[in-house]
């Protein structure tokens, strides 16, 4: 079975907004927005800044806060929502973070645009100024899917055949900054014990109009390069779940099936001193070889 198609394109976005009903989710600070942004859409910053924690108690609060919120924003359930952000490299995976959060409360309509404001401003398409004034809805109370973890997950697939993808820069995945916000933000660094790595800035490629994802052909032979392929179970995770959620898109668009994420990640994991962690560079480094002798 392939994979429903997420993500659009400028003009698909453009002809989409003529023929059915859509709701843009412009997931850019409030600044930013003001100063130009695709016609219609809503402000929504807090799907990128909302730290989250997989307690019960936190992911109540995780899935109230969004429903309301999206809600809000216009989403019944008969709308397509369309999330985007700047450019795809630029703002830490957010407009996927939203389309994560949307497939986790089981909401059967999500986009993102592939390449961002950016692809949108480069294709020649209309930017407004105005604020939109969304309808409020009531958002869908649907089955959830199961692609949330918790701690308690994460521990038990420690030193199990279950792949640990971690997907943050590299300064963090070598233990010498903690977060993106600082190398001290949080109370530890390093990485889940066993993690295998591939930098989320991999997952996409450069275009005409700016960063957009790999194909899936090329999604799959990226993740062949950490020996993971697309049968394995893949359980991803970054600091805050907006990196590792635009992992999680490039991989379901690409084919791979048991995809979930922890989404408190590093941010959450780092903060309980009882949870083991590696530290140190990943691996000892070669051997210095003999120079060759060259043949006179």
């Amino acid at each position: 079975m392939s994979a429903a198609v997420t993500l659009i394109s400028p003009a698909e976005l453009a002809a989409l907004q003529a023929t059915e009903p859509v709701v843009v989710i412009d997931t850019r600070d409030a600044d930013t927005f003001v100063k130009g942004h695709i016609p219609g859409a809503v402000n929504l910053r807090e799907v990128f800044t909302f730290l989250a924690t997989s307690t019960p108690e936190g992911l109540a609060a995780l899935k109230s806060t969004f429903a309301h919120a999206l809600g809000a924003a216009g989403l019944s359930g008969a709308e397509t929502a369309v999330f985007y952000e700047d450019a795809m490299n630029s703002g830490y995976g957010q407009s996927c973070r939203g389309y994560y959060l949307l497939t986790w409360l089981g909401y059967p309509k999500i986009k993102v645009l592939n390449g961002g404001f950016s692809a949108w401003v480069a294709a020649g398409l209309p930017v407004s100024t105005e604020a939109a004034t969304p309808m409020p809805a009531t958002f869908p109370d649907l089955p959830m899917a199961d692609v949330m973890l918790t701690q308690a997950d994460v521990l038990t697939a420690l030193g199990t055949g279950t792949v640990l993808l971690d997907v943050r820069d590299v300064d963090e995945w070598i233990g010498d900054s903690s977060s993106p916000y600082g190398k001290d933000f949080a109370p530890r660094k390093g990485r889940l014990p066993g993690a295998k790595w591939i930098e989320w800035y991999r997952f996409m490629k450069p275009s005409a109009q700016g960063p957009v994802f790999k194909t899936p052909d090329e999604v799959v032979a990226e993740c062949a390069t950490a020996g993971i392929s697309p049968d394995d179970t893949v359980y991803l995770y970054c600091f805050k779940g907006a990196r590792a959620s635009n992992t999680f898109l490039a991989l379901k668009q690409a084919g791979f099936t048991d995809v979930r994420m922890y989404f408190g990640s590093w941010n959450e994991w780092s903060r309980d001193d009882s949870l083991p962690i590696e530290t140190g560079l990943p691996f000892a480094a070669p051997a210095q070889r003999p120079a060759l002798a060259l043949a006179a």
